[in-house]
């Protein structure tokens, strides 16, 4: 993958002169007017797109399998940050990154690597902590001088979230989330960090602070290339409804808390 420079916007601030509203001139465009220059600047959908970042020999550290397709504002309640958008092209899977400041070669970035989570993210679950350590992430992101949050498509620990559904059954009728992953054919965790790795790349992250609790999570990014120099604890309090899937997590998975 051939990664663009720069296109209109100063690099890292999110204050270019992009044009993601149609206005500045270029809302009087008319539709065939607009494919047109989709076709013919391939810069269009990034506001800010990094340059290639060279390893030790020389050579471009890349993966042919992770294309950054687009990057744009992106106002949240936590703050103002760059969302960008990540293809994994063998598995066709969507990946993004929220992104605070300028983190092309910075060493010690706070980085919260975040596996998708729809039952919590999405309708609130207290059966687990995912949404609460997603927003600690997303909190300290927007106190901080520069950070990254990927969130991953990797549901239930990587088994997907119609089985972590069955899972969650099973605990239903007393195994815990090891046993009942176990019982449905799978490790206790499934997750892979390469394309993480890469996305940390491509953004030129040099050495992160891992937002996380989970030691697999530091072992698997550091055997994938990524410079994990510290630990930043995500404390979260646990309720009547996680309390025992939280301990069975430090107890058999050796989770920090």
């Amino acid at each position: 993958m051939k990664h663009q420079h720069q296109s209109d916007g100063v690099a890292g601030n999110g204050n270019g002169n992009g044009n993601g509203n149609g206005k500045n001139g270029n809302g009087s465009y008319t539709a065939g007017q607009w494919k047109k220059r989709i076709q013919e600047d391939p810069n269009l959908f990034y506001k800010i797109a990094p340059a290639p970042r060279p390893d030790e020999s020389g050579a471009v550290q890349d993966s042919a399998d992770v294309e950054l397709v687009a990057n744009i504002d992106f106002p949240t309640r936590y703050g103002s940050f760059m969302l960008y958008g990540f293809l994994e092209r063998s598995s066709g899977l969507e990946h993004t990154a929220v992104v605070k400041g300028d983190v092309r070669g910075v060493e010690h970035c706070p980085v919260r690597v975040h596996s998708e989570c729809h039952t919590g993210d999405i309708w609130g679950s207290l059966r687990c902590d995912c949404r609460e350590q997603l927003e600690f992430a997303l909190r300290y992101l927007g106190s901080a001088e520069n950070g990254v949050i990927v969130y991953m498509r990797q549901e239930g620990r990587g088994i997907g979230l119609l089985n972590k559904l069955k899972a969650y059954r099973l605990q239903d009728l007393g195994l815990d989330t090891v046993e009942a992953n176990h019982a449905l054919g799978y490790p206790a965790e499934a997750r892979d960090y390469r394309v993480t790795a890469a996305i940390l790349n491509i953004l030129g992250v040099t050495s992160v602070e891992l937002m996380s609790n989970n030691p697999d999570k530091i072992e698997k990014l550091s055997s994938d290339g990524v410079r994990v120099v510290g630990r930043i604890p995500v404390v979260i309090s646990p309720t009547e409804h996680n309390r025992f899937y939280l301990d069975t997590k430090k107890a058999k998975m050796g989770h920090l808390y």
